[in-house]
Order: C-alpha cells, then structure tokens, then sequence
C-alpha cells in the first residue's frame, strides 16, 4: 500500500473521534447506503412485477401465430403438422379470431369471440387453465365467457346467451345477422381485463359455421421452448411452410407498445431513484470539504516534510473514494437482502397494520414479486462508484492547493 492510502486510512478513523466532521462523514456513507439499497430493491421488485405481468399477458395471447395474408389459412391442418416439426416449437393450436354481439335477458355486449378445439388450445394458453366454474370442455352448443364478462352480462352456469355475427344470412323473412343459442358452460379467469372483460370461447367448428370459413381458420398459435428467441422460430416455421403467402407474428410484436411501456416505467423511476445517490455524492463533497478545511495543519506540515501538491490530493481523494465504496458495498448487500426477503418483510407489516396493500378483490397481482438481475446491480454499482470519484474530485484538489504559509504562520 502506498503512504498516500495508508495516511488516508489513518484520517478515517481519526475523523471518528472528531464530534462534527464525524457526523458528517457518518451521514454521508448512510445516505449512499440507503440510496444504493433502495435502488437496488425498487427495480428488483419492478422486475418481479413485469415478469408476473408478462407471463400473464403471454399466456393468455400465446408466444406467436401464424397466418395467412387473406386473413384465412386454408389446409391447416398441414401446416400444423409442418409446424409441429420445427425445432424448439412445443405445441400448436387453431383459432379463428372474430368479434360478435353477445346478447342475454340483461342486455347486449360487443365481444371478441375465439373458437377453438379446447384440447389443443390448453397446450398453447392457460387462459382455460383457471376455470371458476365449470369446465373446459366444449360442445357444439357450449360457450365459455370470461369472470368480468359473465358479471357485466349477469349470467351465471347453464344460463342461455345468444350469439349475433356480421355475417347476414337470408331467409323467409329477409336478410339478417347469423345468430345461435349457447349455454354457459364454463367461467375461467384469467387475470387480465382485457380477457376477462371481453372474450368468449366456442368449438372451433361452431366458428367456421357462424362465420362461413368452411374449413379455414384464422390462424395457428404456437407454444416454444424459449420466449426471448420466439420470433427466430416463428420466421423459421413460417420458411418450413415454403409459400410467401403465410406471416409470423411473436410477442414482441403483439405487445410491443405494452412491452415499451414497462421498459420505460423502470427507466424512469431508475432516473429519479438515482436522484437519492446524486444527494449522497453531494455530502461526499460537502464533508470532504469539511475535512480538508479541518486538516490544513495536517495538510501544511506533510508539505514541509516533503510531500508534493499531487500527493496530498490523492490523500484526500483515497479517503473519499473508501468512504464512497463501503457505502456501495453495504448498500448493495443490504439491497440484495431485502429484494430477496421483500415478500416476507412485506407480509410481516401487512399483519402488524392489519392491512393489505394489494388486495386481491382490487389487484390481480396481490404480492411482491422480485427478480434481481445482475445487469441491474452492475450499472447501480458503476453509477454509483462515477458519482463518488467525481465528487472525490474537488475536495482532493483543494487540498492540494493549501496556502501552507499562511497555515504555518496562523499556526
């Protein structure tokens, strides 16, 4: 170690016994602690709350699709057998995708309606996994709506709701809407508005009838074994298709304004939370000011002895840069700790308030999630560690530019 570090160390614990500057030095390293440790937490649970967000919404839409530029994909049962065989595909499902006007006792509802062979279609969604009442199983006359729908209609298990489509159909008494009964035969919930409030499953066959597809569908819903490379495979079955006439769509696609949304959710609240660690570099300076100003005798009498300008900085700057990493340090362990412990600190002050600060009957999420990433770590302890060595900067060259005359004779 060389002496400039060791006659630093020396000033730090020294500053210990020193009532004031002490307090200051002590406020300095807890302010960078707490602003680290917080950083690292919030974004840790952010993390936590957008992957339960993603994986509900993905499960719901599917990880891809696959379909036709007329807007109907003809012969799929081939080209699900060709997706099938992709690499990294796990499972496929059919859909036909349209909207129609749900009509009860209670009133009417503009719906999006999805046929469906529901053997296939829960190997690609859980969106039928969570049945509040009934089952998943469809007959020709079946529907199934999702919890927030079924309330706004008022309509509960085995009630009769009629089914009215675009397409018109003529008859005796003249043109009019394709309509069909259906019984209530399942409720799921899925936990996201958007399904919950608005969509409705029925057989698939049922689909192609009322919407006059013959044998066509919309398209074709994969399943993969890895999300993040979802569009990879994607283009790769829709090349295995060999005709330019069908398209792939993934999640990142689907979602994309959703996605960008989170994203930037997190990179915004990171600025501000920032903001805390920006405040601790300021005291650094502030105290190391203090510091300087408290060891001009000290600073005047190592010139004498022989010390260069250039060293006394580097005294001065060694002290703050060590108070600057241990206040990282802990404030990274601390924030570590606590990400991973949230839920449980979480419960434990729920049960001592008596309250809940996501409640189930309000929130779809109703805990915290935390998901502590090393990316996230890296960039708050490297910002962190910028700050600390600019505002080691200042203070260090002050002391290297004491008058030590003026010291030695005031002395």
């Amino acid at each position: 170690m060389s002496i400039e570090f060791d006659i630093s160390n020396q000033y730090l614990r020294s500053n210990r016994k020193k009532g004031f500057v002490s307090f200051i030095s002590g406020v300095s390293m807890i302010g960078l602690i707490l602003g680290v440790m917080t950083l690292v937490t919030v974004l840790s649970v952010m993390n936590g709350f957008h992957q339960e967000l993603r994986d509900r919404v993905l499960s719901a839409i599917s990880h891809s699709y696959i379909s036709d530029y007329d807007g109907a994909l003809s012969n799929w049962k081939a080209a699900q057998t060709t997706i099938n065989q992709t690499p990294h595909v796990i499972n496929s499902a059919p859909y036909i995708e349209k909207y129609a006007l749900l009509n009860t006792a209670s009133g009417a509802q503009g719906i999006s309606i999805r046929g469906v062979i529901p053997e296939l279609e829960t190997q690609t969604s859980v969106l039928l996994d969570n049945m509040k009442l009934g089952d998943s199983n469809l007959t020709k006359s079946d529907i199934l709506l999702g919890s927030g729908l079924a309330t706004q209609l008022g309509v509960t298990l085995g009630d009769k709701v009629t089914l009215l489509t675009p397409q018109l159909s003529s008859s005796i008494i003249g043109v009019q809407p394709r309509f069909k009964r259906f019984n209530v035969s399942g409720i799921f919930d899925a936990g996201v508005n958007e399904y919950d409030n608005n969509l409705a499953f029925i057989q698939l066959h049922q689909a192609q009838v009322l919407y006059s597809m013959k044998d066509k569908v919309s398209g074709i819903r994969l399943k993969v074994d890895d999300l993040f490379n979802a569009k990879s495979i994607t283009q790769t079955a829709v090349k295995h298709l060999g005709d330019h006439q069908y398209y792939g769509i993934d999640w990142t696609q689907q979602k994309a304004n959703f996605i960008k949304a989170l994203n930037l959710e997190k990179q915004m609240i990171g600025i501000v939370l920032s903001l805390i660690i920006a405040v601790a570099a300021f005291n650094i300076v502030s105290m190391m000011v203090m510091v300087v100003t408290d060891k001009t005798a000290d600073i005047a009498i190592l010139r004498t002895l022989g010390m260069t300008p250039k060293r006394i900085v580097k005294v001065f700057f060694y002290q703050g840069l060590t108070i600057g990493i241990i206040g990282i340090v802990i404030g990274l362990i601390l924030g570590v700790l606590l990400a991973l412990n949230i839920e449980a600190i979480v419960s434990g002050i729920e049960a001592l308030l008596g309250f809940e600060f996501f409640p189930k009957d309000v929130f779809y999420i109703n805990r915290f999630p935390s998901d502590i990433q090393l990316n996230d770590i890296i960039m708050i302890a490297l910002g962190a560690f910028i700050l600390v060595i600019l505002a080691s900067i200042y203070p260090a060259k002050r002391a290297g530019k004491v008058a030590i005359a003026k010291v030695l004779n005031h002395e």
